[in-house]
């Protein structure tokens, strides 16, 4: 079994930006595809963004423009999700998912004011 694991989480402002990390333990010999989902209060898991083994990259609508996947140019196992702009409706726990299998455990983010 992969490890994922997620940090970077808190508490920011409406408008502020924060940005999240996930390392996975890694098996796969190609960069592979890892994912970010978040579950709100109240709501089921959704996808928030995707980045392929090729580099191809995906996003919800609701964070087009606001948010931001990446890989680690230097460890493909790791990704970045950068988070500007943020609203009381981004306040989550943000999941990192890795190859369509492996989760971790999930970290806050909360946007107050």
């Amino acid at each position: 079994q992969v490890r994922v694991v997620e940090s970077g989480g808190g508490s920011v402002q409406p408008g502020g930006s924060l940005r999240l990390s996930c390392a996975a333990s890694g098996r796969t010999f190609l960069p592979p595809t890892m994912a970010w989902y978040r579950q709100g209060p109240g709501k089921e898991r959704e996808l928030v963004a995707r980045i392929l083994y090729d580099g191809d990259i995906m996003y919800a609508d609701f964070v087009k423009g606001r948010f931001t996947i990446s890989r680690d140019n230097n460890n493909k196992d790791t990704v970045y999700l950068q988070m500007s702009n943020l609203t009381p409706e981004d306040t989550a726990v943000y999941y990192c998912n890795y190859e369509l299998s492996d989760w971790g455990q999930g970290t806050q983010v909360t946007v107050s004011s």
